[in-house]
């Protein structure tokens, strides 16, 4: 099966991948989270060539997850983060707890505090019914809809 393809795939976990499987596209979020918004200081902070950098940012604007948009001086474009793109915070923390547990011998190298109160910020996945904390030891997974044809 070829990396385009997989968006044919009926599965939530496959489909996304043709958007954001690859670690560069990781790393641009990562960055954009952190405030990075044009073309150069992308380049600067990852390391990345031009071609790459550029076929990365054409596909998170046409996902929807970023924006491009000219800034308020007009001299340069910005990619700016959707709702869509927010919406993926929780998977860039979810790698970052599991690489903390797992690939952070010496600790954490960054602490995610919570600007508030300053307690750490974590990914917990629960039940939307009842509110349990979940494994995947609790999870059954079943046919929805998308299989089904029963919206």
């Amino acid at each position: 099966m070829r990396y385009g393809e997989l968006d044919e795939i009926p599965c939530s976990i496959t489909r996304p991948l043709v958007v954001f499987g690859d670690r560069w596209t990781l790393l641009i979020l990562k960055f954009s989270f952190a405030g990075v918004r044009r073309f150069n200081e992308f380049t600067t902070s990852l390391g990345i060539s031009r071609s790459r950098l550029q076929d990365r940012l054409n596909r998170l604007v046409e996902h929807g997850i970023l924006t491009k948009a000219a800034t308020a001086e007009g001299k340069y474009e910005e990619y700016r983060l959707t709702k869509k793109g927010h919406d993926i915070y929780p998977i860039l923390m979810a790698i970052k707890d599991w690489g903390d547990n797992y690939m952070a011998p010496d600790g954490p190298p960054v602490l995610y505090q919570h600007s508030r109160c300053g307690g750490d910020a974590h990914v917990s996945l629960e039940c939307d019914r009842c509110g349990d904390h979940l494994n995947a030891r609790d999870i059954t997974p079943i046919l929805g809809p998308g299989l089904t044809g029963e919206a």
